[in-house]
This record gives C-alpha cells, sequence and structure tokens, in this order.
C-alpha cells in the first residue's frame, strides 16, 4: 500500500499515450491536447469550461480567489485539504479570509453551524461568498443528501459552492453514482488526475466561462502557466479512458486490507468505502510501525492516523504481504529479518 499521490507509475500504455501526444504552447492556449482534455472534462462533469493545472493545491487556489476577492470570506472545514493542508494559500495571496467549522467523524459541517456562519451585510463582518466542501472524506463519499442540503442552503444565502473533489471520481465509482450528478450541486470542482487514476501529475478546475477566465489569470499569477503541457494532458486523458472504472479493484483490496487487520491486537480499523484504510495504533506505537513496515518495502504515512491507501501498483500480494508485517509486528517479530517485498507491496 502507499499512497496513491505521491508513489505511482504512469503505465506502459499512458507513457505511450504522452509520447504520441500532439502538442501546442498552453500559455496561449493553442496546445490541442490540452485543450482536448479541458473540453473533454467539463463536458463530462457537466459544466461549460475547465481548465489544466500542475496540481490539485493550485486548482482550488485558483477557484477560491476566482470566486471571492479581498477580505471575502470562505466557509470550510476545520479539517478540510483547502484550509488545512494547502499553505493558508487563499489567505496569503488572496486575502480570503476562511471560516472553519467544526466536522463530524464523517466530515460534515452541521448545517446549522453553516447557515449561523454565514455573516450578514454589514462592514463589521467578512463577506461570506463561498462554502467549500470535499469530496471524498477519509475515503467515504460524501452523502447525496446532505451535498444537496449544504449546497441549497449557500445557493438560498446567496453564497457559491466549490467542490474539492481530489478523489471525485473514487466517490462516483465507490457511491455508484455518475460523476455528473455529484458535480451538479456546485459552482466549481477540482479534479485531480495524479491519485488513484495514475497519472503522473495533474489536476482540471471545471466552472462557468467566466469563472474559468477568472481562475485562469490568477494560475498565470501562481506559475501554473506551462508550454507544451500536452504531454501531462494526454496523462490524464488516458487515465480518464482506462482508469475509472478499475477503480473499484482499488476499493477492493482496501476492504480486503481492513479485514485481514481486524482482530490484530494494538490497532482500531476505521475503513471506507472506497480506497483508504485508516489505522489507530495504541501506545504510541504507530512511528515504530511505520519504520518496521518501510524496512519491508510497505509505504504508509502517519500525517492523519496510519494512513493506507490502495491504487494501480497495489495488487493482492501486495496487501497480503502488508497484513503479513503488520501482523508480525504486533506480535513481537519486528526485529525479524524481513522478507523481500513482492511487486505491488508498496501501499500509503
Amino acid at each position: 500500500c502507499s499512497s496513491d499521490l505521491t508513489v505511482t507509475r504512469p503505465t506502459a500504455d499512458m507513457r505511450e499515450a504522452m509520447i504520441a501526444a500532439p502538442l501546442g504552447d498552453d500559455v496561449f492556449g493553442d496546445d490541442p491536447s490540452v485543450n482536448a482534455l479541458q473540453d473533454k472534462v467539463a463536458a463530462l462533469l457537466g459544466f461549460e469550461a475547465a481548465l489544466f493545472m500542475p496540481t490539485g493545491t493550485q486548482s482550488n487556489l485558483c477557484a477560491l480567489m476566482a470566486h471571492c476577492g479581498r477580505g471575502d470570506e470562505c466557509i470550510v472545514g476545520q479539517l478540510a485539504h483547502t484550509y488545512r493542508y494547502e499553505g493558508g494559500g487563499a489567505a496569503v495571496f488572496g486575502s480570503v479570509q476562511p471560516q472553519p467549522l467544526l466536522q463530524d467523524a464523517s466530515g460534515q459541517m452541521a448545517i446549522a453551524d453553516i447557515a449561523a456562519a454565514i455573516k450578514p451585510d454589514d462592514p463589521h463582518f467578512a463577506r461570506s461568498r463561498l462554502l467549500c466542501l470535499e469530496n471524498t472524506w477519509n475515503g467515504n463519499p460524501m452523502p447525496a443528501s446532505y451535498l444537496e442540503q449544504a449546497t441549497g442552503l449557500a445557493r438560498e444565502r446567496g453564497l457559491a459552492v466549490h467542490l474539492d473533489g481530489a478523489r471525485l471520481f473514487n466517490a462516483a465509482v465507490g457511491s455508484r453514482t455518475p460523476v455528473q450528478q455529484i458535480a451538479q450541486h456546485f459552482d466549481s470542482v477540482s479534479v485531480c488526475f495524479s491519485k488513484g487514476l495514475g497519472a503522473p501529475v495533474g489536476s482540471v478546475l471545471c466552472g462557468s466561462k467566466e469563472l474559468i477566465a477568472r481562475a485562469h489569470r490568477i494560475r498565470k499569477m501562481a506559475g501554473g502557466g506551462m508550454r507544451q503541457v500536452g504531454l501531462l494532458a494526454a496523462a490524464a486523458d488516458y487515465a480518464l479512458d482506462h482508469h475509472v472504472a478499475r477503480l473499484a479493484d482499488d476499493h477492493a483490496l482496501a476492504q480486503r486490507l481492513a479485514q485481514g487487520l481486524q482482530g490484530v491486537n494494538g490497532i482500531t480499523v476505521r475503513s471506507a468505502q472506497t480506497n483508504i484504510v485508516f489505522v489507530d495504533v495504541a501506545d504510541g506505537r504507530g512511528p515504530d510501525l511505520l519504520a518496521h513496515l518501510k524496512a519491508q518495502g510497505v509505504l504508509a504515512t502517519g500525517l492523519i492516523g496510519l494512513r493506507f491507501v490502495t491504487h494501480l501498483d497495489v495488487d493482492a500480494a501486495g496487501i497480503d504481504h502488508a497484513l503479513a508485517c503488520i501482523r508480525a509486528f504486533f506480535a513481537g517479530a519486528a526485529s525479524a529479518t524481513p522478507a523481500a517485498a513482492p511487486r505491488g507491496a508498496a501501499v500509503y
């Protein structure tokens, strides 16, 4: 298992598609591979326009700054990626004030809390302009009923709504919901291709023509204007055609891992509906477990609890190897000579 946003490699066929991609200069809008990808993603998600970005962080930044001006406010979850893990970019670069709210275990902000956080039109307050949600949340798709309620409230109160959909396709596959049906609730959506979809880099921001025009200017200021970037757009385009349906395989492997960890003394498993499994380790032994796993070719992250992520470079043998390593650690065999990791054993 390993972090699918850092260790996945383009497949041989994806590399061929990259080599064959027709190229132009995307700064001037004439890279045909980029233009084709933008049109394809916009149509797939049901938006007028789209913009290719190097990273999901930049995609979210451009969205927030396109929706909000200096002194405006974005309502966002206390643990949301756009608030907690993106360096405070909207506040630093855009003077956009975040209004973080508490979330429950499923990542939901209470509807009443969202309503109470929307400021009146008064010079004492920042102007509430945007509600930002995230899907999936810790590997779990957001319920459609919650998306409808939260975005409906925002629109009733005059706010736009943005979705950090880094794993939107996992959410769609995991909930068996067409991706456009999820995206329709939002004024803008950011999607990543460098995670479970296996592209080496790249995200796309979707929205109205006017919003994307503003985001395009912001992307330039943020240093995201790239030249013959059709090589990367071709990888994302290939992923759309070949790597979406197979996300179900990743989800099944995550369940295999979660089920295999049940009953192991010393850990609590918080399994997810898609490709992420969180593990809480008792007695502060998490760092030791991470080091033990790394020595045996199994990568995991400990930023927000131990997180194991399945992806297209992980197979059943890799899951079984990870399980054996974890069981050995808690059985007191962490000092044993590690066996060679099978292909696909890296999990984050």
